[in-house]
């Protein structure tokens, strides 16, 4: 695909207003990362719904969508480390349960409604509990201290470390992906999304990578070794990977509406959806691979 200017300056200014968004919510404290994953979740939900609802020709009742939104930020809290009390009280022991509780009464005071239920599409819908609900959780999850030995050195881990690495490897393979494959892609890479191509896909994983473990150490740290090298590599890997597919699968959503962007979050980004399409399926395989491996 050829390099447009004006495209990539639209991206690039409203990408500078998004990452400064982000950075807060990320850096501040677990409240603000709380508060921005809270707003990332339920505008997630919102355009899923609104995309199940234009696959399948029918319309859920409000009290439906609620419920399901709802119903899943209760999962969602349940992740919550225990960082998150106030006054006593924690998300996870004490307010995920009735908020879950509160979604489910929700979600049954919309099946009963007059509207009629397709069967098929409720079943998708219902799906974005594991698609949506539970990948937030667990990067709730990885917010957290820990340590770990590199070497003869104990680095200790902040708790936004893990989010950020994994959102930063996301964020430079998109970008990599889009510069080398406006530049040499020539190999469609699926029928899905014909705008990407193996050029553009291969060279933003091998420059995430190479960035991930060799400056990122040098620029939080200001040290690195074979070992942690291997490990910011080796998230940024499974990030840059596990991402591409999540991108490729939000995109056979949109195919199936017929529609561009999930939503209009963003000049030139999309909507919610299109920004986090990546994160939804790289979360719950970093995780996977910190929790067995690396913890």
């Amino acid at each position: 695909m050829a390099f447009n200017i004006q495209t990539f300056r639209t991206r690039a200014l409203t990408a500078i207003v998004f990452v400064a968004i982000m950075l807060a919510g990320l850096l501040w404290n677990q409240w603000s990362f709380l508060v921005l994953f809270s707003i990332i979740h339920f505008g997630c939900w919102w355009e899923y719904l609104k995309l199940t609802e234009k696959i399948h020709s029918t319309s859920f009742h409000a009290y439906t969508k609620l419920g399901l939104m709802v119903m899943g930020y209760g999962i969602m809290l349940w992740f919550c480390s225990p960082a998150y009390h106030i006054s006593g009280y924690g998300l996870k022991e004490n307010i995920s349960l009735p908020v879950s509780a509160a979604g489910f009464a929700l979600l049954l005071a919309g099946i009963f409604q007059k509207n009629p239920i397709n069967v098929k599409a409720f079943g998708y819908a219902v799906l974005g509990v594991l698609y949506i609900s539970l990948c937030w959780g667990l990067m709730m999850d990885l917010y957290n201290d820990f340590t770990i030995r590199v070497s003869s050195t104990i680095v200790f881990i902040t708790g936004y470390f893990l989010p950020l690495i994994i959102i930063a490897s996301i964020w430079i393979n998109d970008t990599m992906a889009y510069i080398v494959g406006s530049f040499i892609g020539k190999t469609p890479l699926s029928k899905i999304s014909p705008k990407k191509t193996w050029e553009g896909t291969i060279g933003g994983v091998i420059l995430c990578v190479v960035v991930m473990a060799f400056l990122y150490p040098q620029v939080h740290y200001s040290m690195n070794s074979t070992a942690i090298a291997f490990l910011f590599g080796s998230i940024a890997l499974i990030a840059a990977i596990t991402g591409t597919f999540g991108d490729l699968l939000e995109s056979k959503l949109k195919r199936s509406t017929g529609v561009k962007d999930s939503g209009s979050l963003m000049p030139g980004h999309g909507g919610f959806l299109d920004r986090f399409d990546s994160l939804l399926l790289a979360t719950p395989f970093v995780w996977v691979y910190v929790q067995f491996l690396i913890k």
